[in-house]
C-alpha cells in the first residue's frame, strides 16, 4: 500500500507529518511521492484562521472527489481542523474513511492497515530540503489569548524531554541537516510543566554543545515572562543564530489587554531593549494582528508608530479571524475585511521602508549564506538573519558551482526591499 501525506499549515504540522511518515515506513508501508501514485491519502489539516480552514476544507473536498472517481482507495483526515470540527466534517464529507485529531499516529496507521502490528519505530522522515529541519520542542499552549484557538486544538502545554530532543537533533544532523529550527506553540514556556521552571536556555545550550548543528534558530518565542537567560546562550554560541522570532501581536496596551496577552507596550519596549542590549547584532522578527474587534484607528496609528520606532528586521502582519469558542468570539467581527486589509497594507508599507533601509546598509558587507536552491547558474540562499519559508532571501552569483545545503561567504553588492544580491567570495 502506498500512502501520500498532504501537509497544510505551520511548521509544527510539518513535524507531525514527518513523524507519521517515519512510523508508516517502520510499519512497512510505502510513501508515495504524489497523490497520483498513492492508494491512500492522509491530509494533515490546519484550523488556525479562516483562510487556513478554507484551504483545508477545499483540499478535503478535492480528495473526496478523487475517491469517488476511484483514483484513491482510502482517505484519512487528521490535524487541527479535524481535532476541532471532526463531527461536523464527518457528516458533511462521508467520503472520508476516518477523522483523527493531532498526533494520532498509532490510530492513523491502524486505520490505514488494520493487519499491521503497530510499533513506535523508525526515524522521522523530513520533508523539508535535507539541509534544514524543524525541531518541535513542546506541544500545546497554556496562554489565554482571546483570539487564539490553539489550546482548543492542541491542548495544554507539554514539554518534550531534553534527552529526547538532543537525540532527535543528533539523528537529524547525522542525516545531513545543518540547520535546526526550534518550534513550538510557545517556545519560551519550555520546561515549566516538567521541570518546574523555564529551561529553554538549558535546552539550547545542550543542542549547541551536542547536536552538531551549524545553525540553531529560535521561532515562536512568547514575550510575556520571557526567559532572559537564553540571551547569553544566543550571544555566546556561534552555532546559535543571532535571531529571535517573537510574535507580539500588537503595540497598543489597550488592545493587548483585550487580547489577554499579559504584557503592555512599555514592558514590550523594555524587553526589546534588553534583548538588543544583551545580543547587539540580533535580528528580531515579529508578527502582528490588525482588525481585532476593539481596535481603533488610533490603535493602528500607535502600532505603525511603534514599528517605525523599533525597526524590526523581519515582520509579518495577519488580519483578525474570528474563531469559535475563543474569548474574543462574543465581540463579533465588526471590522470589514476591506478595512482589515487596508490596515495590514499600511503596516507592511512601514516595514517595507524599514527593510529597504536595513538591506541597503548590508551592501558592501560579506554575509555567510546557506545555499537553498540552484537556479541555473544563480543561487538562492539565506543569511543567519533569515528563517526558511518566511523571511528574506539572497541571490548569489558564482564563478564555480555551489552545492545546495552548503555555506558560502557572499559579498553583497545590491539590495531591494526584501532581497539581497551578491557574489560568492
Amino acid at each position: 500500500m502506498k500512502v501520500h501525506i498532504v501537509t497544510l499549515g505551520c511548521s509544527k504540522n510539518t513535524v507531525d507529518s514527518e513523524t507519521l511518515a517515519g512510523h508508516l515506513t517502520a510499519n512497512q508501508l510505502q510513501l508515495a511521492a504524489s497523490i497520483e501514485e498513492a492508494d491512500t491519502l492522509v491530509i494533515n489539516t490546519c484550523g488556525f484562521i479562516d483562510q487556513a480552514k478554507e484551504e483545508s476544507v477545499q483540499t478535503i473536498l478535492e480528495a473526496a472527489e478523487l475517491k469517488r472517481q476511484g483514483s484513491i482507495q482510502k482517505l484519512v483526515v487528521a490535524g487541527c481542523l479535524s481535532e476541532r470540527y471532526g463531527d461536523d466534517l464527518r457528516s458533511e464529507i462521508p467520503e472520508v474513511d476516518q477523522f483523527f485529531g493531532t498526533e494520532a499516529y498509532e490510530h492513523i496507521i491502524k486505520a490505514i492497515s488494520p493487519d499491521l502490528k503497530y510499533a513506535l519505530l523508525g526515524e522521522r522522515i523530513i520533508s523539508t530540503p535535507s539541509h534544514y529541519a524543524y525541531l518541535k520542542i513542546s506541544e500545546g499552549c497554556d496562554h489565554p489569548c482571546s483570539f487564539c484557538a490553539i489550546p482548543l486544538m492542541r491542548g495544554k502545554h507539554r514539554s518534550i524531554p531534553e534527552e529526547t530532543l538532543v537525540t532527535a537533533a543528533q539523528q537529524l544532523v547525522s542525516q545531513g541537516v545543518r540547520e535546526l529550527v526550534l518550534v513550538a506553540q510557545d517556545l519560551t514556556y519550555y520546561g515549566r510543566d516538567t521541570y518546574g521552571e523555564r529551561k529553554l536556555s538549558n535546552l539550547v545550550q545542550r543542542l549547541a554543545d551536542e547536536s552538531g548543528a551549524e545553525w540553531i534558530r529560535l521561532m515562536y518565542a512568547y514575550p510575556s515572562k520571557f526567559p532572559l537567560d537564553v540571551l547569553s546562550v544566543i550571544r555566546n554560541n556561534e552555532n546559535v543564530c543571532s535571531y529571535l522570532d517573537m510574535p507580539l501581536q500588537h503595540a497598543s496596551s489597550e488592545v493587548l489587554k483585550n487580547m489577554r496577552r499579559g504584557i503592555t507596550r512599555r514592558t514590550t519596549e523594555e524587553l526589546i531593549d534588553r534583548i538588543r542590549q544583551d545580543v547587539p547584532d540580533i535580528a528580531l522578527r515579529s508578527t502582528f494582528i490588525v482588525g481585532y474587534p476593539s481596535e481603533t484607528e488610533s490603535d493602528v496609528d500607535e502600532l505603525a508608530e511603534f514599528i517605525e520606532q523599533q525597526k524590526f528586521d523581519r515582520l509579518g502582519v495577519f488580519t483578525y479571524s474570528q474563531e469559535d469558542d475563543t474569548y474574543a468570539y462574543i465581540l463579533g467581527d465588526p471590522i470589514s475585511s476591506e478595512v482589515k486589509e487596508a490596515r495590514r497594507q499600511r503596516i507592511m508599507d512601514v516595514q517595507r521602508d524599514i527593510s529597504y533601509t536595513k538591506n541597503q546598509t548590508k551592501v558592501g558587507s560579506v554575509q555567510r549564506v546557506l545555499i537553498e536552491e540552484d537556479l541555473n547558474g544563480e543561487y538562492r540562499g539565506r543569511t543567519e538573519s533569515d528563517a526558511p519559508e518566511v523571511d528574506n532571501e539572497i541571490y548569489v552569483r558564482a564563478e564555480r558551482a555551489l552545492t545546495v545545503g552548503s555555506f558560502v561567504d557572499v559579498l553583497v553588492d545590491d539590495a531591494i526591499e526584501f532581497d539581497l544580491f551578491g557574489s560568492s567570495v
